[in-house]
This record gives C-alpha cells, structure tokens and sequence, in this order.
C-alpha cells in the first residue's frame, strides 16, 4: 500500500521556521515527481514546490522562492520542504503529493496533509 505522511506543521509567528516532511513507503518512486501543494481556508489549493525524486529540478512558485527549500533523502524515502522566513499568508493546510513523472500531470498518491498556521 502507497503512502505519503507529512508532518511537520504546527504554529509560529512571523518569521518563523518550520520544516516540513513527506515519509513516502509501498513503492520505488525513482522517477517520481514530489510536489508539495499548500490550501488556505476559502482559497484553492495551489502549487507550492516539486523536485525530483532523484533529487533534480528544485522548482518553486514565485510567492515561496527564496524562502522555502525542498529536498529529498532517498535513505529515509523522505521529501522535506524547509519553510523560512513565515508570513501570515503561508498559512494552510500543506500536502505532499506524488506523479509518476515530469510528462505525466496528474497525480496517483497524496498525503493527508499537516496544518501550519503563522501569526503575525
């Protein structure tokens, strides 16, 4: 059975730091794409960072680039999205999520998400 569980999240003020985790088990994933997707309250759901499984093509969304940091260690099967210098607007339910490869767009796993909340 395919999993991915993040954790990770929780409350920090302005700032702030946190860093996230995507634990992924019951499958290899060498040529994965792990992307992380962010959902505030009210809003849809939005694109946050991917990289590849192998660890090839950081790529963020304009609103977190130099700021958040994903990375990946393949002896822990473990994606981590560090998350710098927090504004209230980052606010959300993050989740990781898993594509069999940069041609393909949808995405076959998700994780069930972990909440970070940044007051100001």
């Amino acid at each position: 059975q395919v999993q991915l569980v993040e954790s990770g999240g929780g409350a920090v003020q302005a700032g702030g730091s946190l860093r996230l985790s995507c634990a992924a088990s019951g499958r290899t994933f060498s040529t994965y794409v792990i992307t992380w997707f962010r959902q505030a309250p009210g809003k849809e759901r939005e694109f946050v960072a991917s990289i590849l499984w192998s660890g090839g093509n950081p790529f963020y969304a304009d609103s977190v680039k130099g700021r958040f940091t994903i990375s990946r260690d393949n002896a822990k099967n473990t994606v981590f999205l560090l998350m710098a210098s927090l504004k209230p607007e980052d606010t959300a339910v993050y989740y990781c999520a898993a594509r069999p490869s940069i041609l393909k767009k949808t995405y076959d796993y998700w994780g069930q998400g972990t909440q970070v909340t940044v007051s100001s």
